[in-house]
């Protein structure tokens, strides 16, 4: 990926005032201020970025079905908890998901909706309001914290959708003549945000990396570029040590635990989107664009797991939406005749969001 010169927006001067200041910068914070910067980061924008009149689709945005699927498996979950008991949801934009698992919620299960708190995870004041305005009618049962950190322990149900792919990301190469790692910054030349390799030797990205076997090293292309991101694992680390009891669940697009490296995606996954179109050209226009890469639910995994978590499951959005509604199917008609299987089958299909989208959940 290369850059071609750009007009300067408010966030674009901001940025190279940095890196004029203190040399090239990393793409990880590049990408922080690029979609949280407080005044002119793209998620900090209500400008209706989701959905089809918007930059990108989502799961909620398709419509109120995965929120009900969700909030379905979830009361199966928490059903086995006695006592009062928690759903904790991290990343959760505008509030929607939320609404629409707490609707079900209410309207179907009763004695579980009468135990439950629903806390979220949002460090953004912006964000946080516009939370509490769509939650209004559920205020006396949602509350918020900063991050998992500050929240109390939670006996319930920790969950994101989207979230592991928007932490900023280390774009790391490789140097098949060192046969080391190396990271791609970003400096200003000619007008415009640059790549730059730079060494990157006491990065904190260098401890995420797995010992690969010297046979797989030998036949990575020189270059090959891929990312790493510490705050993503940080966070799961985290979740994982906040749940006593229950479920921790992932809903994202990314690297499984056996897909990593890519042999397919040698130029890494890092990818911008603008009115439904991918944009390659990142570093154009900070916070005009949202800027995504892959989670990665290997490294997520292993955190989990060595915070002593158990992984009951990794698998397609496919399998686990449809095992969710064939399930409702035996459980409750009432239930399942409310669903909408258009929206269903857009979560669910191979070419949309079926494959494509991930699920990985973790028990104590």
């Amino acid at each position: 990926m290369c850059s071609v010169p750009q007009e300067a927006n408010p966030l674009t001067e901001i940025i190279r005032t940095e890196i004029r200041d203190g040399g090239p910068m990393t793409f990880a914070r590049f990408m922080a201020q690029a979609l949280y910067h407080p005044e002119f980061g793209y998620y900090e924008k209500d400008t209706g970025q989701v959905g089809l009149r918007g930059d990108f689709v989502t799961s909620v945005s398709v419509g109120e079905v995965f929120g009900q699927l969700l909030a379905f498996r979830f009361a199966k979950w928490l059903g086995a908890i006695d006592g009062p008991v928690r759903i904790a949801e991290a990343g959760a934009h505008d509030g929607s998901l939320a609404v629409d698992i707490l609707e079900w919620l209410v309207a179907n299960d009763e004695p579980l909706f009468e135990r439950l708190t629903y806390s979220i995870a949002e460090p953004s004041a912006k964000r946080r309001s516009w939370q509490a305005k769509r939650l209004a009618k559920f205020a006396g049962l949602v509350e918020w914290h900063d991050s998992p950190s500050d929240s109390p322990k939670i006996r319930g149900v920790i969950f994101s959708n989207e979230l592991l792919d928007a932490f900023p990301s280390h774009r790391i190469g490789w140097n098949a003549a060192k046969r080391d790692w190396f990271e791609w910054a970003v400096g200003w030349r000619d007008g415009g945000f640059r790549w730059e390799p730079v060494d990157g030797v006491d990065a904190a990205w260098r401890r995420l990396l797995p010992t690969w076997p010297s046979e797989l090293l030998d036949v990575l292309p020189d270059q090959y570029t891929t990312e790493l991101s510490p705050q993503a694992n940080a966070w799961w680390r985290a979740a994982a040590d906040k749940l006593t009891v229950g479920k921790l669940v992932a809903f994202d697009y990314g690297h499984g635990p056996d897909d990593w490296p890519a042999a397919n995606q040698p130029d890494g996954t890092v990818r911008g989107y603008r009115e439904q179109k991918l944009v390659d050209e990142v570093l154009v226009d900070p916070g005009e664009q949202d800027i995504t890469a892959h989670a990665n639910f290997g490294l997520a995994k292993h955190e989990g797991e060595s915070a002593g978590l158990q992984t009951e499951q990794f698998t397609s959005q496919e399998r686990f939406l449809n095992g969710t509604f064939a399930e409702m199917l035996k459980t409750s008609a009432t239930h399942s005749h409310a669903i909408d299987v258009r929206q269903l089958q857009t979560l669910t299909h191979p070419a949309h969001m079926g494959r494509p989208f991930r699920v990985l959940v973790q028990s104590r």
